[in-house]
């Protein structure tokens, strides 16, 4: 009887430890079923002559042009548009969340800057490349600028509501301890704004990338969106079509680094919590 009961405890901790890779793995290929289908299909369709092969090359011949882009000028335009994308991201981001405290905790800032900032962020992406291409010219500065104003307004407002939805009753207990401003900043507030921080940093970072494309689509030599303009420009909608999934690759890439990051930081943020908030 106790010979045959002490195993159990180990093969119970085996099948707990399996159960969430296996869980994983389903849920990568529920995730993978639609896109795989739709290259299968369309490789079928462009096979038989549906779809006409100028118009969608299959995703056969769209895998060679990578290749063949990847042997040339493909890393060079990669590394252009990631320069830009971090630079401006990191000044619209860091801007932005230093805007947001100030309004989250300012009645009286809001009241001066949200009319102008709800104008601003209604203001499509296109419309900012003519002026400030007369602003700042055709270098990088009217890039990254650009970038950075898109990153700016979903961080911006994300981190207003995070700040906004903090229990006041922690902000109370904090006061009454003693705490400085800068400690009530880094014990307090950080902490139980984190997640809506954070999802406002993805979404910023989503349109950064959207807006690099408006920005490389005009007075650009190099970058993934100078790289659709040659495509169009010399009707290969192969090149343009491998733009557009290096792009998606890329952005859901950097996406799930932020997701990493995100699940990394409020786990700290539990444990540190748990400990009681020591340090």
């Amino acid at each position: 009887m106790t010979t045959k009961s002490k195993p159990l405890p180990a093969f119970a901790g085996l099948t707990w430890k399996t159960r969430p890779d296996a869980a994983l793995w389903r849920r990568r290929a529920k995730g993978l079923a639609i896109p795989l289908s739709l290259i299968v299909l369309l490789e079928i369709l462009v096979g038989i002559g549906w779809v006409p092969a100028y118009q969608m090359p299959a995703p056969s011949e769209i895998l060679l042009t990578l290749r063949e882009l990847a042997e040339g000028p493909l890393w060079t335009h990669i590394g252009a548009s990631l320069a830009r994308v971090l630079g401006g991201f990191a000044i619209g981001a860091g801007l932005a969340l230093l805007v947001a405290l100030w309004v989250g905790l300012s009645r009286e800032a809001e009241a001066y800057l949200e009319p102008t900032f709800a104008g601003l962020r209604a203001i499509p992406s296109l419309a900012w490349v003519p002026l400030l291409l007369l602003w700042l010219g055709i270098d990088e500065t009217s890039k990254v600028v650009l970038i950075a104003i898109g990153a700016f307004f979903p961080v911006y407002l994300n981190g207003v509501a995070a700040i906004r939805n903090i229990d006041r009753k922690l902000v109370e207990v904090g006061q009454m301890y003693g705490f400085t401003p800068r400690r009530l900043a880094r014990r307090i507030l950080l902490p139980a704004a984190l997640p809506g921080l954070l999802t406002g940093l993805r979404g910023g970072l989503s349109l950064a990338w959207m807006f690099l494309v408006a920005a490389e689509l005009i007075a650009a030599t190099k970058g993934l969106g100078y790289l659709l303009t040659d495509g169009r420009e010399t009707s290969r909608p192969d090149v343009v079509l491998a733009a557009i999934i290096v792009l998606a690759l890329l952005g859901k890439l950097s996406d799930g680094l932020l997701a990493r990051l995100e699940r990394q930081l409020l786990s700290w943020r539990d444990a540190f919590a748990g400990q009681g908030g020591e340090g």
